[in-house]
């Protein structure tokens, strides 16, 4: 466990030193106070004490946000060399896709978190419920750990950080948005597997505030899925 938080911060330091962390906060603040506050469904407009257009708002702005946070992750250290430095060290290939996928998801996390003066100023405006916030910003760090996962393998499948975050984009892009658009063409059996694996439709569950097992063992399963094919990957390229 050391060993994976000496990972950790090695990382989520190193999104500090590249400048990246600072770029993705300022856009993620920038997109998601602009468009709860400002623009279109905006909360003045909608008139209601409801975080939902930011969570709306931050479930697009995430999801392009983090492969390119996590397409570097692997695939640098790949091309540069200090991917075999680092595992013939005293490090398991499990160790250091854990401490990289949670450095990357303490950053999202960092992120949310100086969203909550919205959160303080809309509740001195309206009565606002407060378990349905709760269950949104979850809802988003449930989203994020997924995606986290799935860039992380498209990271650890090439050595060129486009291909990565291309890779992760088009994973993301069917979990996003085309397995809910496709169970709309199918009924039955095939309309129904669509429909679970379409993450918006387990986002939405517990954005409105209703948790649910079948959430999330949905979420849970995406990201063990996710970090074991990770995981695979380095595992296979050491035997090779």
């Amino acid at each position: 466990m050391q060993t994976i938080w000496i990972i950790t911060k090695r990382e989520l330091q190193s999104f500090f030193d590249s400048l990246i962390a600072y770029i993705i906060l300022i856009l993620f603040l920038g997109f998601s106070g602009f468009f709860t506050w400002l623009f279109g469904s905006d909360i003045f407009l909608v008139g209601q004490a409801s975080l939902q257009s930011f969570f709306s708002v931050s479930y697009w702005t995430l999801f392009f946000f983090i492969p390119a946070l996590t397409m570097r992750l692997l695939a640098e250290e790949k091309k540069t060399g200090t991917i075999e430095l680092l595992l013939t060290k005293a490090v398991t290939d499990r160790e250091v896709v854990i401490g990289k996928f949670l450095s990357t998801l303490l950053l999202v996390i960092i992120a949310l978190a100086f969203t909550l003066p919205y959160v303080i100023t809309i509740n001195n405006i309206g009565n606002m419920d407060l378990g349905q916030v709760i269950c949104g910003y979850l809802g988003l760090m449930l989203m994020s750990a997924s995606y986290i996962s799935i860039g992380l393998y498209a990271s650890s499948t090439t050595n060129n950080q486009i291909v990565a975050f291309l890779m992760a984009m088009l994973i993301g892009l069917f979990f996003h948005i085309i397995f809910d658009v496709l169970a709309g063409n199918f009924s039955g059996i095939v309309g129904q597997v669509l429909h679970t694996l379409s993450l918006s439709n387990h986002f939405e569950g517990i954005s409105r505030g209703v948790i649910d097992t079948r959430d999330l063992i949905y979420f849970s399963s995406l990201i063990f899925i996710g970090l074991f094919l990770s995981e695979l990957s380095l595992t296979k390229r050491n035997i090779d």
